[in-house]
């Protein structure tokens, strides 16, 4: 008995590859995963992907697409926690979600008054600074030491 249903090209059967692989990332954004549930290979993906900026675009929105996906679902199951009052959902949520749980930036401020340093110190500083940036150091001695950056090596 001869099957009469025409063989698809190799053009169309790519053609539903790439729809296959584009609505797997939309609900799990890791490629190798998509790839083998899509039957083909990562490297047929990439060059696809390399060969076909549609595709590569498409195949960007659906990761995304997939990563808010997977972001619903854990903020779900946050917020799931949450209810059962378990304390380390508790304290990562408002840590991320309400200022005054938050991780809080210290601010140093100057202090006003100048502190100088010993000639020895400066001279360190100004030839750490010289190597660092290529520069070369002229020191003089007119009872202190004055120390500058005159040119690059």
């Amino acid at each position: 008995m001869e099957n009469n249903i025409p063989n698809p090209t190799i053009e169309e059967r790519q053609i539903k590859e790439k729809e296959s692989v584009l609505e797997i990332l939309k609900e799990m954004p890791i490629i190798e995963v998509a790839c083998k549930k899509a039957g083909i290979g990562r490297a047929t993906y990439y060059r696809w992907r390399k060969e076909d900026d549609i595709f590569k675009r498409r195949c960007e929105d659906s990761l995304s697409e997939g990563i808010e996906f997977i972001n619903d679902m854990g903020e779900s199951q946050l917020i799931l926690m949450i209810k059962e009052k378990k304390m380390p959902a508790i304290a990562l949520w408002l840590k991320h979600n309400h200022p005054k749980y938050g991780s809080k930036s210290r601010v140093f401020k100057n202090n006003p008054e100048k502190e100088e340093l010993l000639p020895e110190e400066e001279k360190i500083f100004l030839e750490a600074l010289a190597l660092t940036s290529g520069n070369i150091i002229k020191t003089e001695n007119n009872g202190k030491n004055n120390f500058g950056i005159i040119g690059e090596n």
